[in-house]
């Protein structure tokens, strides 16, 4: 649900040459610094009806409105859980996900998740819808996020992944041999028997993955995908529609697990895996206030990279 906050007070005389922030946390003490800090740069507090920054002095007198919408939501503890940051500044952030991290509290998952952990080293994020969280990877899938830091980019970066401008590329390592690159244009919906599952449905939404050959093995093939969609399991699910599922893949890799014919050291391998191997390793955005061009990349983790040394071993 949301409410909306319409406050509006004066800055009294004795806080002239005042911070604006340090203002507004006296005259709105319901609010906490973080939030009121954030909304001012968001522009939802203004200044005799002007935008400031922060930091700007008030001369006092002045006229403060505050204006905001906030989703109200069940509350999710902080906690202290690592992140590995890749850029970072007032308006998002990146993350590079590690395997066996749930992204949102849900059932079964409602403590230890990515947001948990946002919300604790960034705590202005309780603010936001998800905790500015605008897209998601699979538990046991590694790899690139971006997350909001202010309503405004919020909004933003939506809108970007809804006109398709965010571009998220993957690395993953599929069974079979495939011989050339290709593009997967197949409509994906809940499955009929499982609603928990996915799959490809005339009655689902589009949904499009363009993938290309990095490296072919005897019985594997390392490849880099591109989504134009981004539908929930969409790179597990078209693979494995094609017949060519995500090795490891513990829900969309059908009955058996190894090709006919390999190794014992490939199928420990394999085994020790104990997820797909799927990883998104490239992130590319325009900034949400600036503009500007942001690319991030992330290297393959080492129990992937590890499958992929096993193979080049067997050639």
């Amino acid at each position: 649900m949301i409410s909306k906050e319409q406050k509006i007070a004066e800055v009294p005389a004795s806080e002239k040459g005042s911070r604006f922030d340090q203002v507004t946390a006296i005259l709105f003490p319901e609010f906490s610094r973080s939030c009121l800090t954030q909304w001012i740069r968001d522009g939802f507090i203004t200044l005799d009806g002007h935008v400031n920054p922060p930091k700007y002095k008030v001369k006092g007198g002045e006229q403060v409105k505050l204006e905001v919408e906030i989703n109200e939501r069940v509350e999710f503890a902080p906690e202290k859980i690592p992140l590995n940051v890749v850029y970072d500044d007032q308006s998002i952030v990146v993350i590079d996900k590690p395997r066996d991290l749930v992204v949102h509290p849900g059932a079964g998952n409602w403590s230890g998740t990515l947001l948990n952990g946002l919300i604790f080293h960034y705590p202005e994020l309780v603010t936001l819808p998800r905790a500015g969280i605008v897209h998601r990877l699979d538990k046991d899938t590694t790899g690139l996020m971006v997350v909001a830091k202010t309503l405004q980019a919020h909004s933003n970066l939506v809108a970007q992944l809804q006109s398709r401008d965010i571009k998220r590329k993957y690395e993953a390592i599929v069974v079979g041999n495939l011989i050339s690159g290709g593009s997967v244009d197949k409509p994906i919906g809940r499955h009929q028997k499982n609603r928990k599952l996915m799959a490809v449905s005339e009655k689902g939404k589009e949904a499009r993955t363009f993938y290309k050959v990095i490296r072919r093995f005897q019985d594997f093939s390392h490849i880099g995908i591109e989504l134009d969609t981004g539908r929930t399991h969409q790179i597990r699910v078209h693979m494995a529609h094609i017949g060519h599922s995500i090795v490891g893949d513990p829900i969309y890799s059908g009955r058996s697990r190894f090709p006919k014919g390999i190794s014992d050291a490939l199928k420990i391998a394999i085994s020790q895996l104990k997820r797909q191997a799927l990883h998104a390793n490239s992130l590319e955005l325009s900034h949400p206030i600036s503009g500007k061009a942001i690319h991030c990349t992330s290297k393959l983790p080492n129990d992937v990279q590890l499958l992929l040394d096993c193979l080049s071993h067997e050639e």
